[in-house]
């Protein structure tokens, strides 16, 4: 079959793709991954083709409205704010969306893009299923991710859930329109096409494992967990790296991925302070955030492959997207995540009730005096990392690429 990925946002909602991509190849399909073009690299050597879609993640992060996120001090006030700067570039993209989709058998559509990935895939009365990488639907068993996922009771959850529901319907609504007029497109508004797609049990995975996150009880029919999708990534470590690895005992890597932070001179040197403190060694990653540290125990990164890194660190610490959580999960060592917004509370918590994290350390918390100690309880109680180790042994006997395949044999037969 002819499979168009399609996937919006930073790094980390994009990179997971071009692994289970990779699996679909090796499996004799066509696939082809849409996104933003400054991911294109992200799928050499996979055997994945790439389409191109406007909107640069980064620009946009950088921007003033892109810091502005951090003026909110509320899970809802960061979603409603990144909601409004959503909408114009949900609508920019969905022309490029359009004509990946128009050379498919099937649309598989990221959580980010869902909506307009279905609604794309109606309208050129194609067949679709959503890859989710954090749980969307509403759900009592825990609070609501993409607001922090912080429990406020079977209700509350709830209704935290259908919240995030109604944002996400918002940013689709120019978008929808855009599919009608320009596209001749006869479709639903967004909350109609949404409720359509519930009542008909649109079948969504999720990559990540029932081990990490159980499947909640509520669920509907068609909602199921596949294991995680491990990026591809073909690179070696730099020179700098292996000597600095070589040099010494195992570094704690810090970095934030493609979070922002409002003052990365302030940052970097409470993050120098406290690997002194704690009397470690560091790989601080530049990131989105601009982090920058150079002692003689500390080096500074820019864009390094997780998979060959982590494992060789005595600890991570990071901002808790997705991505960046389950690269951790992967490499079997402890961490001590700083959740900087939208799903980063949730998947910190997950991390410090599966044992393998001592306690997470909010971003607008974090200081030399907050983050050593974690750092210490991380790094040298041998419980954590012995959770970690056990935890990503279990996970590599999962494959998170097989019931993709059967989901796609299912919506095509």
């Amino acid at each position: 079959m002819r499979v168009v990925i399609m996937t919006a946002g930073s790094r980390g909602d994009v990179a997971p793709y071009t692994g289970l991509g990779a699996g679909l190849v090796r499996s004799g399909h066509e696939v082809t991954l849409a996104t933003h073009g400054l991911f294109e690299p992200l799928t050499a050597g996979s055997g994945v083709r790439f389409h191109p879609t406007p909107v640069d993640p980064h620009a946009v992060s950088h921007s003033d409205r892109g810091r502005s996120l951090h003026a909110s001090t509320t899970g809802l006030g960061k979603l409603l704010r990144a909601a409004s700067m959503a909408r114009s570039a949900a609508e920019e993209m969905t022309d490029a969306l359009v004509q990946a989709a128009r050379g498919a058998d099937v649309v598989l559509a990221a959580g980010a893009v869902a909506p307009l990935g279905a609604a794309i895939a109606e309208g050129l009365r194609l067949p679709s299923l959503g890859l989710f990488l954090q749980p969307q639907h509403p759900t009592r068993e825990f609070g609501a991710p993409m607001l922090g996922g912080r429990s406020l009771g079977t209700v509350g959850n709830r209704l935290g859930g259908l919240a995030v529901t109604t944002a996400v319907d918002r940013v689709y609504t120019r978008a929808m329109r855009r599919l009608r007029t320009r596209h001749g497109m006869t479709l639903r508004g967004p909350v109609a096409s949404r409720r359509a797609h519930e009542r008909a049990l649109w079948p969504v995975l999720h990559g990540f494992s029932e081990q990490v996150v159980p499947r909640p009880r509520d669920w509907r029919p068609g909602l199921e967990i596949a294991g995680y999708w491990w990026p591809h990534d073909s690179r070696e470590l730099p020179r700098e790296v292996e000597e600095f690895l070589a040099a010494g005992p195992a570094p704690v890597f810090i970095g934030l991925g493609s979070a922002t932070v409002p003052d990365p001179e302030r940052l970097s040197g409470e993050i120098v302070r406290a690997l002194r403190t704690a009397g470690l060694r560091g790989i601080v990653q530049q990131g989105w955030a601009g982090l920058a540290a150079r002692t003689d125990d500390v080096i500074t990164v820019g864009d390094v492959p997780h998979a060959l890194l982590f494992p060789r660190t005595a600890a991570v610490v990071h901002h808790a997207g997705a991505g960046t959580t389950a690269a951790v999960l992967r490499s079997g060592v402890p961490t001590v995540p700083v959740p900087v917004q939208f799903d980063g509370g949730f998947w910190a918590a997950r991390l410090v009730a599966l044992g393998t994290a001592p306690r997470a350390v909010p971003l607008r918390r974090l200081t030399a005096d907050t983050l050593a100690p974690a750092l210490r309880r991380a790094v040298h109680d041998p419980g954590h990392r012995d959770r970690a180790r056990d935890l990503a042994r279990r996970l590599a006997e999962e494959d998170g690429v097989a019931p993709v395949l059967t989901a796609l044999d299912r919506i095509v037969s």
